[in-house]
């Protein structure tokens, strides 16, 4: 039995196809059949081998411990085929979502259930082969997830897209009921914020993106106001819309602008959560922390925990109302593509 799977041998390179034997599972290992794997934006970045980090700055990611050649793809529902000696949890023909957020499992981080935030990440389709693949290997059943009555498909994108959005939701959920949620950047990310939020409660979003069609996406996801964030009155407008200020702000898009805008935009006391990775920097003078006693904080994907929330919430819920495409697997530089140059409304999900 043959693999095939698309790999980036060199940064900025065209991926390249690799066929290979399928490899054996050995003691806790599990291996999967690919069914979905959905294409995130920051495989855009770890294709580049940077992150863009403000003033000409880069954050060389071969540097942080990304080795090639890698078949990205973090966001893989599989069937299993085979099962190494040692493992147990799973028997073969079992369809299952992979959680990627894998860490060392002995530091304090990992230690409090903080896995995706472990110094030493063993990430899969980052730090290890994921699944832009006909095949995948998973270190422990215990990363695997049932996925109820959701199809590959839509459970896929929940891997990244969907826990990314809901561990960043949980960071506001003191104000998420009883205050207008403003969602800045309308992706694929955003998209699943939009309607995760209003499965958790909340009452108004306003969605924020510079791109008409984006706008809308956001509206049929949920929202209950869409801001074009290059109009210059943007922040009047948001102002206006959350009555003087926003308690909380969710930039999933992380540029410069986007930051300064989110900070601009909260009222006194308000928290501005950074999701996205575009990329640049951020100044804020020193008093206005205090002063304005204002919260800047990050979110980074979503821990075991989280993954296992948001998959109770959406098998009682419903999938969130946000756009899928199938695409075959063959065609994964096209579907990059397509997304570097922002021709992609929701997400994408490869099927081998």
């Amino acid at each position: 039995m043959r693999m095939r799977s698309y790999q980036v041998c060199e940064c900025g390179a065209p991926l390249k196809l690799a066929d290979s034997d399928v490899p054996v599972p050995q003691g806790t290992q599990v291996l999967l059949k690919v069914l979905a794997a959905g294409v995130c934006h920051s495989d855009l970045h770890i294709w580049d081998g940077y992150y863009e980090i403000g003033g000409g700055k880069r954050l060389n990611l071969m540097q942080r411990g990304i080795t090639l050649p890698l078949t990205m793809g973090h966001e893989n529902v599989g069937e299993v085929i085979a099962l190494g000696p040692e493992a147990s949890g799973v028997k073969v023909g079992d369809v299952r979502l992979v959680n990627p957020w894998i860490g060392c499992g002995q530091c304090k981080v990992c230690k409090r259930g903080d896995e995706n935030l472990c110094v030493k990440p063993q990430s899969i389709g980052v730090y290890t082969q994921g699944g832009y693949a006909t095949h995948l290997l998973v270190p422990h059943a215990r990363h695997l997830f049932e996925i109820g009555t959701l199809s590959p498909r839509d459970a896929a994108p929940l891997a990244c897209s969907g826990v990314t959005a809901y561990s960043a939701l949980k960071k506001v959920a003191d104000t998420l009921r009883q205050e207008p949620l403003v969602i800045i950047g309308a992706g694929g990310v955003g998209l699943m914020g939009v309607a995760l939020a209003r499965k958790m409660g909340a009452r108004e979003v306003i969605a924020v993106d510079i791109d008409a069609a984006k706008r809308d996406a956001a509206l049929a996801a949920g929202a209950t106001l869409a801001i074009d964030g290059a109009a210059p009155d943007a922040v009047k407008q948001i102002q206006a819309a959350t009555g003087g200020g926003a308690w909380a702000v969710i930039d999933f898009v992380g540029a410069s602008q986007t930051v300064n805008l989110a900070t601009a935009c909260i009222t006194k006391g308000g928290t501005v959560v950074v999701v996205g990775l575009f990329g640049g920097d951020y100044t804020v003078p020193t008093p206005f922390l205090p002063l304005r006693a204002m919260t800047l904080r990050g979110s980074y994907v979503g821990s075991h925990g989280d993954l296992a929330e948001l998959l109770e919430l959406v098998n009682r819920t419903g999938m969130p109302p946000v756009p899928i495409r199938a695409r075959p697997l063959d065609e994964v530089s096209d579907a990059l593509g397509d997304l570097r140059a922002g021709k992609v409304v929701g997400r994408v999900v490869l099927t081998p």
